[in-house]
């Protein structure tokens, strides 16, 4: 180091750099301040406390149904209690493990067997455990170089979720969830039939529309928006009463479109709907799409893992004649965020076509290994985390037979809890659910067997959100609800964590009680 030194200095008298600009070319050499770069003993030390305090606050008191789900503050009074503001200052270490423990306090433990809310939650241990290994590689997933672990993992992960939906080729990449992976499905669709749009863009297109039905994810809308293909080309096709789309009328908006002059180029049907958890009939629909030679995409992001079930998989009847699939694992399976696949019967390289640009300081032809394995070009992202080692390591350690029992498990504790709300008076089931959405009214003592009150609807919809902050702001539990349609706001139970029991789904119907009593 010392020669380092002797040279820099020289470097800066001969070129005539200011003192100034010397000691600027000798911070590189300098001690850090308030910083453990360079000291492995004290990143060490620093991060077993961390992993204390998270195995502690989030494994084993964010699990514990002792515990709250949430400890609700203000948005004002948060910011003061985190402390958020970024100093010139660094702080100890000793705060910044005082933050670690506030962002976790003050933070909803979606691993809480109470935690109802979204179509994620649990903790598997074995996919947290792949996430650790994951981040603390902070590797990107484009090049084989520098992932050949996850390269070839992830391709192995992709051929077993493709061998469920049927396939025995084809390709897929995992995507930054399902919103993606359904815009990449409507971009792939638009390339397979316009390969000049990459190059010319909007003008090498004529008027295009695609397909979907009103209990598709917003996230089609979003996606036809982003593309420029604008929200307008979007086509709504009717669902009947349980959410499933209407192959009859599917055929009717395909005619229509034509003869107003745009082109239809893809369907995208719902395995598992956000809400009602509706199966659109896939292969009913398959039979248009093959018709009219249009692209079948299935958004099957929540309920693609019913495949895994010998039991139920039934429900995704005629999936293998998609051309594209998309399925989030972090939901049913409790991977983790973020885990979702883009599935693929195309063997075409596709994917590479339509995103790739070859840029050649990333994609160098002339490697000294197979220049195949570089999946970067595959994806509209550069940097592109990986997603595949957490299902992985789940699977290894769970197996098929294990995931399987942790899908029929769900379906058998949503079944228990809808045959319990049908025992309890105030409990009103908006349909009876075919998959683990289970969504109910709670009809408080004060509307009860006034159903034909010209208000009873209005004064209903106000029941939901009522309960609603109570449960937040007691940390008891939280479980979303909605309006749809005409029917007034309902409550949306999402049975999905592996943790679960009957005595969770007895607690939901005794707190909402409780809590709905003086309504």
């Amino acid at each position: 180091m010392l020669g380092c030194r002797v040279f820099v200095e020289g470097f800066a008298s001969l070129s005539g750099r200011r003192p100034e600009q010397k000691d600027f070319l000798l911070m590189a050499d300098s001690q850090p301040f308030l910083s453990l770069d360079g000291d492995p003993v004290a990143a060490e030390a620093l991060l077993q406390d961390v992993f204390g305090i998270v195995v502690d606050e989030v494994i084993r008191k964010g699990t514990s149904a002792s515990e709250k789900v949430c400890e609700w503050k203000e948005p004002e009074e948060l910011k003061q209690l985190l402390d958020l503001e970024l100093r010139h200052e660094g702080e100890s270490q000793e705060q910044i493990l005082e933050h670690c423990r506030a962002v976790i306090r003050y933070s909803v433990k979606t691993c809480h067997p109470r935690f109802f809310n979204q179509l994620f939650s649990g903790l598997d241990p074995h996919a947290l455990a792949g996430r650790i290994v994951t981040e603390s590689l902070n590797t990107s997933q484009y090049t084989y170089e520098i992932a050949p672990v996850f390269v070839l993992m992830e391709e192995e992960v992709l051929k077993k979720l493709r061998a469920l939906v049927g396939w025995s080729s084809g390709d897929g990449v995992f995507c930054p969830g399902g919103s993606i992976s359904n815009m990449y499905a409507v971009n792939l669709a638009r390339y397979q039939r316009y390969p000049d749009c990459k190059q010319r863009g909007l003008r090498a297109l004529p008027p295009l529309a695609l397909f979907t039905s009103k209990e598709c994810h917003y996230s089609i809308k979003k996606g036809a928006a982003f593309l420029g293909l604008g929200t307008d080309s979007v086509r709504v096709v009717e669902a009947d009463e349980r959410g499933k789309m209407i192959p009859e009328d599917l055929e009717r908006q395909i005619s229509l479109a034509k003869a107003e002059g745009a082109v239809p180029f893809l369907v995208s049907a719902t395995s598992g709907t956000t809400v009602l958890g509706a199966f659109d009939p896939l292969e009913a629909i398959a039979d248009v799409c093959q018709h009219h030679g249009l692209w079948l995409h299935v958004d099957a992001a929540w309920g693609g893992s019913v495949l895994l079930s010998q039991t139920h998989r039934h429900l995704l009847a005629g999936i293998q004649r998609a051309d594209s699939v998309a399925w989030n694992p972090h939901k049913l399976l409790s991977t983790g965020l973020q885990c979702s696949a883009l599935l693929l019967r195309d063997t075409s390289n596709l994917l590479k076509r339509c995103h790739g640009s070859q840029a050649s300081y990333l994609f160098q032809q002339d490697k000294f290994y197979d220049v195949a394995l570089d999946t970067g070009d595959k994806v509209v992202q550069c940097g592109r985390r990986v997603d595949c080692l957490k299902l992985w390591l789940m699977w290894k350690a769970q197996g098929g037979q294990g995931l399987q029992r942790r899908v029929d498990q769900a379906f058998a504790l949503a079944r228990y809890l809808v045959e319990e709300l049908k025992k309890r008076e105030g409990f009103e089931l908006v349909m009876e659910p075919e998959f683990v959405n289970v969504c109910f009214w709670f009809v408080p003592p004060s509307l009860r067997g006034k159903k034909e009150s010209p208000d009873y609807s209005e004064r209903l919809s106000k029941v939901a959100p009522i309960l609603k902050e109570r449960m937040v702001r007691k940390g008891s539990m939280m479980i979303g609800y909605q309006p749809h349609g005409t029917r007034s706001n309902f409550f949306r139970m999402v049975v999905a964590n592996p943790a679960l029991t009957r005595a969770d789904m007895d607690f939901l119907l005794n707190e909402l009680e409780r809590l709905g009593q003086d309504l």
